[in-house]
């Protein structure tokens, strides 16, 4: 990144090449990006003195570039490409790597991406920027004549302490995505290479919508600037997927984005999750329990031991569940850990602890470790094997309270899960206490809501009639800008609860099949998800159609 424009004329007024009343006067003549062109322009200030400053504060070397013959094997050991783009040149080889001379001593991000390309750090000096681009074009032939050439557009430098050429449109352009999908409240960013364009779509509120894409000759550039925007991806490395991380402010808040690649056919395509650590601050109701269920749950959470699990697949909601729930009880008096992986979110007055399996910190480990710091309650990220299961249930046979995630389809599907991993019936049927299955569906605009009435079709795939209707309160989204024309903002839970009693436990230890497991919690009262999302329909919460779309009829 290029230094701010007033940092540099700083560093130009206390080496003495510029006095405090020039500064001045060019400063009244234009904006503070455009000064040191202005101050070479006039022959205040020459090129060669500018980047001597500039070299001394970096504490780098100045050299005379266009004094320097540059060995053929040197030439050889940066590909053209890299000169050419990075607007740097290769002089010497040293036992320690190349000896790379550079116009601009305080761009860093261009030190870095060197390093990662060449795969080692190299010895960078200072050399003129008109000296540079002779050098480029008698040992490449990259650019054309530069006797022919305006020179001072290198100088110019924005507002906001970007250089206006090379790489500021992308910083500017990957910035404004960044806020944009912030401010559509995104939940993730695709950027994906087609064979012409490169295609930009935000997912929002579990919805893919595509967005203007950039000319797909920047796409490189893009996606090379969010690899260093990661500080641990190699933006040399297009062939493997890759894994990082972003932290940016926006306004007072700050959002994580976890950043994924994965290389295809057309070039790499990222996928980024906005982790927006507010969206946690929910209480019960703004899950969308309505107030029995929400009774119930407030019941099982503060149960002063054995296990609450949360299923569903991917995406629909079971960590932002978990982390309510742990509002919910967090309290001076008790003491709370997780283990996750990734940690996604910080919460205060909670112990997090992040699994690593490269230095042997797996959920088992890490499982037992937690144990002996005398917790109330334990959250799981996920079960995933039986020996993170056994140590789970050990925990909650021992006076924990824990919770946790799985992968299945329905509530009472979770036994027959913790069974098929390798964990004893006998066990789960003494330490589970109740499943909570969900899946999301759009919440109705609030500000465009208005009464509308069931469609046939609708009522006949709900399997409800109209005496159900009458009286209810079915409503749509007319579409407004609160909501982007589209008739929904937000996302609310749609819920099966399995709570397990004595004749459920006798169940387990006969190892009773899933139906007759979902049998008995329906003769309990036990609702489904499509029943519960039935009455949300009927209160107006969300529609038919977003219901339908996540849930399956319910066969008895």
């Amino acid at each position: 990144m290029s230094a701010n424009p007033e940092f540099i004329l700083e560093i130009l007024q206390e080496s003495g090449l510029v006095s405090k009343a020039q500064l001045e006067r060019v400063l009244l003549e234009g904006s503070t990006g455009g000064a040191v062109t202005r101050l070479i322009e006039q022959g205040v200030l020459s090129e060669e003195d500018y980047m001597r400053a500039l070299a001394a504060h970096a504490s780098m070397e100045f050299v005379d570039v266009a004094a320097m013959v540059v060995a053929e094997d040197v030439l050889a050991e940066m590909p053209r490409e890299l000169a050419e783009r990075f607007k740097v040149l290769p002089l010497a080889r040293t036992e320690g790597g190349l000896v790379v001379a550079v116009s601009n001593p305080l761009d860093f991000d261009t030190f870095d991406s060197l390093a990662h390309m060449l795969g080692s750090t190299p010895e960078f000096v200072c050399g003129t920027p008109g000296a540079i681009r002779e050098a480029l074009f008698k040992w490449y032939k990259i650019g054309g004549d530069p006797a022919k050439q305006a020179g001072a557009d290198i100088y110019q430098v924005d507002e906001k302490g970007e250089g206006e050429g090379g790489d500021a449109p992308i910083i500017r352009m990957v910035t404004s995505l960044l806020m944009e999908a912030y401010t559509m409240r995104a939940s993730d960013i695709h950027l994906e290479p087609m064979e012409k364009v490169f295609r930009v779509r935000f997912r929002v509120d579990g919805v893919l919508q595509e967005m203007q894409s950039p000319p797909k000759r920047l796409q490189a550039a893009i996606l090379s600037r969010l690899k260093i925007m990661t500080g641990s991806m190699s933006i040399a490395e297009k062939r493997l997927p890759q894994d990082g991380r972003i932290q940016v402010t926006v306004g007072q808040r700050q959002v994580d984005l976890r950043v994924s690649t994965v290389p295809t056919t057309q070039g790499e395509s990222i996928v980024m999750r906005i982790l927006d650590k507010s969206a946690l601050q929910l209480g019960l109701s703004q899950l969308g329990f309505l107030s029995d269920d929400q009774a119930i749950f407030e019941r099982l959470i503060t149960l002063p031991d054995g296990i609450l699990l949360v299923t569903g697949p991917t995406g629909s909601g079971k960590t932002t569940t978990l982390y309510a729930c742990l509002n919910y009880i967090n309290r001076p008096d008790k003491k709370l850990i997780t283990v996750e992986d990734p940690v996604e979110y910080q919460m205060a007055g909670i112990n997090q602890v992040q699994v690593n399996t490269e230095i042997g910190m797996t959920f088992p480990a890490a499982l037992r470790s937690m144990l002996r710091q005398a917790p109330n309650v334990v959250m799981i990220g996920e079960i995933r094997d039986a020996e993170t299961a056994n140590i789970a249930i050990n925990a909650s046979l021992t006076g924990h309270l824990v919770f946790s995630t799985l992968h299945t389809n329905d509530a009472p599907g979770a036994v027959a899960r913790l069974v098929d991993i390798g964990v004893q019936p006998f066990l789960v049927s003494s330490a589970v206490r109740a499943v909570l299955a969900q899946r999301l569906v759009r919440r109705t605009c609030a500000k465009c809501k208005e009464p509308a009435e069931l469609l046939p079709s609708d009522m006949r795939a709900l399997g409800i009639d109209a005496l159900q209707v009458a009286g209810a309160s079915v409503a749509r989204g007319a579409g407004c800008e609160f909501c982007r024309q589209n008739g929904y903002r937000g996302r609310a839970g749609i819920f099966e609860f399995f709570t397990v009693d004595d004749e459920v436990r006798c169940m387990i230890n006969e190892r009773a099949t899933t139906l007759q497991l979902r049998k008995r919690a329906r003769e309990m009262g036990m609702r489904t998800m499509r029943e519960d999302g039935i009455r949300k329909v009927l209160s107006g919460m969300t529609t038919a159609e977003e219901v339908i779309s996540v849930t399956m009829g319910d066969k008895e």
